[in-house]
């Protein structure tokens, strides 16, 4: 981990270190399909961070707002990818109130026990149909 004040690390490389996308490589098409601001601007992959720069991170439905604590080019264990950034209280909230309407959504349509047999997936393509 990078703590010095002029070191710069690009974007991607950082949130492939900081363990939010698998790869450099998915890191860095987020950023090119604008999943990603840097101090509230789209960027592109190879712009540079600094400690201090604020990221908002978007992942499926998941909003991130952080702010970048240490930089780091390689990858490393959970718990030191994790010292890389603070998350915002708003970004923790936020998701944890999409979480509970995801959870209550899947709750009410509960999914059935088997898959349907020939028989019924003729009548609902019937039924579908008209």
């Amino acid at each position: 981990m990078k703590s010095e004040g002029n070191m710069s690390v690009r974007v991607d490389k950082w949130l492939w270190a900081a363990r939010f996308f698998k790869t450099r490589g998915l890191a860095s098409e987020a950023v090119k399909g604008g999943h990603v601001e840097l101090n509230g601007i789209r960027t592109k992959p190879a712009k540079t961070l600094q400690i201090g720069d604020v990221l908002q991170i978007k992942r499926g439905l998941d909003v991130y707002i952080i702010t970048v604590l240490g930089l780091a080019e390689k990858r490393g264990s959970a718990t030191i990818a994790q010292a890389l950034y603070q998350e915002s209280e708003q970004s923790i909230q936020a998701r944890e109130k999409l979480n509970k309407q995801r959870k209550l959504l899947a709750a009410s349509a509960p999914r059935p026990d088997k898959r349907p047999d020939k028989k019924s997936r003729r009548q609902i393509i019937r039924f579908q149909r008209k």
